[in-house]
């Protein structure tokens, strides 16, 4: 919010500056000589002190609206920081999760073993079916690697 903001300030002041410039050019629109400065149809018949107080003004509000964009931006991206910090403590917790889960299911079996029940292993090589307590790896993003090597 405060970064939209920001940027209709901003560009509301470059086009009131770009439209001051460019709708007062040449010779008839001399400050010292009796001319006028007008700007979306507004004339300004004063010094050039006056004309340089608006200038600045119209500079103070395009700043303002500069600062609103980086502090916007500057927000969204420690937001987004935060994000990432968050994702990877939760993948670290997952992976202890399925460590812990490994663990266990390597005791169970490691307890039938013992106790003379099939182990995953011998039913495995029976029926050939994928080993479910062996840790998979994740894939990557778009089925490959970036890079070959």
């Amino acid at each position: 919010m405060i970064l939209i903001l920001g940027l209709v300030i901003l560009i509301a002041a470059v086009v009131v500056g770009l439209a001051g410039v460019f709708g007062n050019t040449g010779a008839g629109h001399d400050l010292g000589v009796g001319g006028d400065f007008s700007i979306f149809g507004y004339h300004v018949t004063g010094s050039t002190g006056s004309l340089f107080l608006s200038g600045i003004i119209v500079g103070a509000v395009a700043l303002l609206g500069l600062t609103l964009v980086m502090m916007g931006a500057r927000r969204s991206a420690r937001r987004s920081a935060q994000a990432r910090r968050e994702l990877s403590a939760s993948r670290r917790e997952a992976a202890a999760g399925d460590r812990e889960r490994d663990d266990l299911i390597k005791q169970r079996d490691d307890a039938r073993a013992g106790a003379g029940a099939p182990t995953a292993d011998v039913h495995r090589a029976e029926t050939g079916a994928p080993a479910t307590d062996v840790p998979r790896r994740r894939g990557h993003w778009f089925g490959h690697r970036a890079a070959h090597r």
